[in-house]
């Protein structure tokens, strides 16, 4: 249990490291940023679509009354073709998805700092304190509609330093959790 614990915690090491960077990326590089998420994801989009109907048609599938492959299909082209040229409802989408992340994260770290405090760890206050940062960071994030990748990039590199700290936190006192 307890190397399973650790694991979980260098985990989220991880993921706090892959955050800076791409907060730190998101923070010098905003209208880049915005085209290849745009980009990237109406290419995912069209490139699925153009399968599903390929898929349709050699499968017979117009035989087949419960086979939607072909408007599936249409669908995901025209979802790709929204997200590349209209690159800024994909960064409303990454918004929400960051914002949902953040806020996560700091629910979960408020638990963790109720149980740092039961198990008498005096860094429990501590934690408390960045998990409420967190947690109102991400309501922010989810309530600000104007917030450029600027404004993200920052708070995505504020969140992966806290969110590293309270990881090695737990990674430090997980003995006297268990």
């Amino acid at each position: 249990m307890k190397s399973l614990l650790k694991k979980s915690g260098w985990e989220d090491v991880l993921v706090s490291i892959v955050f800076a960077i791409i907060g730190i990326f998101m923070i010098t590089k905003t209208d880049l940023v915005i085209q290849i998420i745009s980009y990237a994801i109406g290419g995912v989009f069209i490139a699925i679509g153009v399968v599903k109907i390929i898929y349709y048609f050699v499968s017979k599938g117009k035989y087949d009354f419960y086979n939607y492959d072909l408007v599936y299909g249409i669908i995901d082209i025209i979802l790709g073709l929204v997200m590349i040229f209209c690159s800024g409802l994909v960064e409303s989408m990454f918004r929400f998805i960051i914002a949902f992340w953040i806020t996560y994260s700091g629910i979960i770290r408020l638990s963790l700092s109720f149980k740092l405090h039961a198990a008498k760890i005096n860094i429990w206050l501590f934690s408390l304190l960045l998990s409420i940062v967190m947690i109102l960071g991400g309501i922010f994030m989810f309530f600000q509609s104007g917030a450029l990748v600027l404004t993200i990039g920052i708070i995505m590199l504020t969140y992966s330093i806290m969110d590293l700290i309270e990881s090695i936190i737990f990674i430090r006192y997980v003995d006297k959790l268990l």
